[in-house]
């Protein structure tokens, strides 16, 4: 009986040490991925922000706040057709930046389409690929890091200026409780394209900035504090500033006007929520990749030392066995003979 349970105890000890290695390095890899349906959305706000007033005689103002409401879609559709030419698993966002002033209307709209490797979150260049409409062909990493993000400087796509520049690591932190990687970037002054949803109704960007002689130049400085699990950020905020230079802008002071200057974070119910749901899929990544398979070999070398237990005791001579069995009773009988 002994020796038949230890024999089970051994199968399973050598099914567990099989599967641990298998779940790691086979499953793992093809199974941590960004669903191509995820829908989420966002609310950051700039509080005692500069605005520039189109509709009372172009001033900048001061005003107590501007949202951005930042809405990301998946097109699975898109995912689809473009996955049957790539070969791999793609994810498709459709992300909608809306910014509204204070009163509630519509400062700007930019419209986005990010195409990306749903494994590594590596960029996938495919016909869609825009900012605000513009055609673009992505570096480096937008929204998301990788799984697993390293301690490490990374490209970074900003799409304001539509091109990807390194964004630093600068260190560990701790934010709410949670062990975290924060990064930053700073964009130098750079001329820009003009939102194609302008405040005024029938202004065209383009036709605005050929007649006028105006130009729009931002500088931003983005930080980020990312789970280096799960490669999501748990916070996020940017400094910026928007001014128009020459044409309608030369009256200003230094020929300039601010189109708009502050300091964007996430507003507290959205961080808390994206806190929640970072924490929750950072369970479900290290259950696959550590917990699950360091599991499986603990549980596999304590059904192995068990099995040869068993083994041993199955072995071992019982005391006071019948007399010609091994027992005493054999040995004595030999002896007198």
């Amino acid at each position: 009986m002994r020796r038949r349970a230890s024999l089970v105890l051994l199968a399973a000890a050598v099914f567990c040490a099989a599967l641990a290695p298998l779940l790691r390095w086979y499953a793992y890899p093809r199974l941590a991925k960004i669903p191509p349906s995820q829908y989420q959305e966002m609310v950051l706000e700039a509080k005692d922000a500069t605005l520039l007033d189109y509709t009372a005689g172009m001033e900048p103002k001061k005003v107590d706040k501007v949202t951005i409401v930042q809405t990301l879609k998946g097109n699975v559709e898109a995912s689809k057709e473009i996955e049957a030419s790539a070969g791999k698993d793609v994810v498709v966002w459709d992300t909608l930046s809306h910014i509204m002033g204070p009163d509630g209307k519509t400062v700007s709209q930019i419209p986005e389409r990010y195409i990306f490797d749903a494994h590594t979150q590596d960029p996938v260049h495919a016909t869609g690929e825009m900012v605000d409409g513009d055609p673009v062909k992505r570096e480096g990493i937008e929204f998301k890091w990788p799984f697993f993000t390293e301690p490490r400087d990374y490209l970074y796509f900003d799409a304001q200026t539509r091109s990807s520049s390194p964004i630093h690591y600068v260190g560990p932190r701790r934010f709410k409780g949670m062990e975290v990687y924060y990064f930053e970037q700073t964009v130098p002054w750079t001329k820009v394209s003009l939102p194609k949803k302008m405040p005024i109704e029938g202004i065209d960007a383009k036709t605005f900035e050929q007649t006028t002689g105006t130009t729009l130049w931002y500088t931003v400085k983005a930080m980020f504090w990312v789970d280096p699990v799960t490669g999501a950020p748990v916070n996020a905020e940017q400094i910026i500033q928007q001014e128009m230079r020459g044409g309608i802008a030369s009256g200003g002071p230094d020929g300039k006007l601010t189109v708009f200057a502050g300091h964007v974070k996430m507003r507290e119910d959205y961080a808390k929520y994206t806190l929640d749901l970072v924490k929750s899929n950072r369970t479900k990544v290290l259950a696959l990749h550590t917990y699950a398979p360091i599991g499986l070999a603990a549980g596999g070398l304590v059904l192995f030392g068990i099995a040869l237990w068993l083994e041993a005791r199955g072995r071992r001579p019982e005391r006071g066995g019948p007399a010609g069995e091994g027992g005493e009773g054999g040995e004595a009988q030999a002896f007198s003979a």
